[in-house]
């Protein structure tokens, strides 16, 4: 199961962190896991497109932590749509993604 664990502070998105494999399908294969990583890499690439400080990430083995440095109005509302795209996978995927 994929695991986002999202950390916020008064609504404020602090940091979100991304582990795990959905186990829907093999790996190469996996729709649920294809779905998650590209709408976390969108949204990352768009929040530095825009501003390159407003965040910082690190990629591992396990998966993906992302900091978030910036709390203006753009890098909020575009961190929680990636959390509703998330929630929503979760919503038609509840055995392969968690939204915590």
């Amino acid at each position: 199961m994929i695991k986002v664990v999202v950390n916020k502070d008064k609504n404020i998105y602090k940091e979100i962190t991304v582990s795990g494999h959905a186990m829907y399908a093999p790996l190469g294969e996996d729709i649920v896991c294809s779905a998650v990583s590209s709408i976390i890499v969108t949204s990352v690439n768009g929040l530095l497109s825009l501003d390159k400080k407003c965040l910082v990430y690190k990629v591992s083995k396990s998966g993906i932590k992302i900091k978030v440095l910036k709390e203006d109005n753009t890098t909020q509302t575009l961190l929680n749509n990636m959390v509703n795209l998330l929630k929503e996978l979760e919503n038609n995927y509840q055995e392969n993604i968690k939204v915590i």
